[in-house]
């Protein structure tokens, strides 16, 4: 595990724009929040893949609970049709204690989705899973634009850094599961990096 953090700044690190027609309602937005903006990202190269990306992301498309271990979080759809990720779907991402965060699809590539967090959510901003395939490597990355949803949120990250540590464990899990998915192995292992801006 390679840990990086520095400073960052705006609008260089914010969130990319929100889709021409989102849906605003219920949206937190990383103005609604408290504290730094932070930048977040986790990525794993995988070498001797047997799946492209495309193939990879549909196959998570299809149950994101395949690479999220049961222990840490469960996906919940609340609105949308069973199957594959679409735009418009909201999850709730069940998590141990008060950690529980809905989000809606705001975007949907063939080897890429993007959530904005809805009220409620400890986190106001957006997330990003991808996948590309690379000069002979598949790489994965989750991406994250935000700031802590309210002002226990902004404690329990960044004094306490209870969210933090969970939320690092829970994506490391996801690189994990997800590299196994594709029948590869790591190069370098798990890479992430922070900026803090604002």
């Amino acid at each position: 595990m390679h840990r990086s953090e520095s400073a960052g700044s705006l609008p260089d690190d914010g969130p990319p724009g929100l889709p021409e027609g989102t849906h605003l309602e219920g949206i937190q937005l990383p103005e609604h929040g408290h504290g730094p903006l932070l930048r977040r990202r986790y990525r794993v190269d995988v070498l001797g893949a047997t799946l492209s990306a495309q193939e990879l992301m549909a196959q998570i498309a299809g149950d994101l609970n395949t690479v999220v271990p049961w222990g840490l979080a469960h996906f919940e759809r609340l609105r949308g049709d069973e199957g594959a990720v679409a735009v418009g779907d909201e999850f709730s991402v069940r998590m141990p204690g008060p950690w529980d965060g809905p989000v809606r699809v705001i975007e949907r590539t063939p080897s890429s989705w993007r959530f904005a967090t809805l009220d409620d959510h400890l986190e106001a901003g957006q997330i990003e899973w991808r996948a590309s395939d690379r000069d002979g490597l598949l790489r994965f990355e989750v991406e994250s634009w935000s700031r802590p949803g309210d002002r226990l949120s902004h404690l329990l990250h960044h004094h306490l850094r209870m969210a933090k540590e969970v939320q690092l464990h829970m994506w490391i899990s996801v690189l994990e599961r997800v590299t196994r998915m594709t029948g590869g192995r790591m190069r370098d292992g798990v890479a992430i990096r922070t900026r803090v801006a604002g």
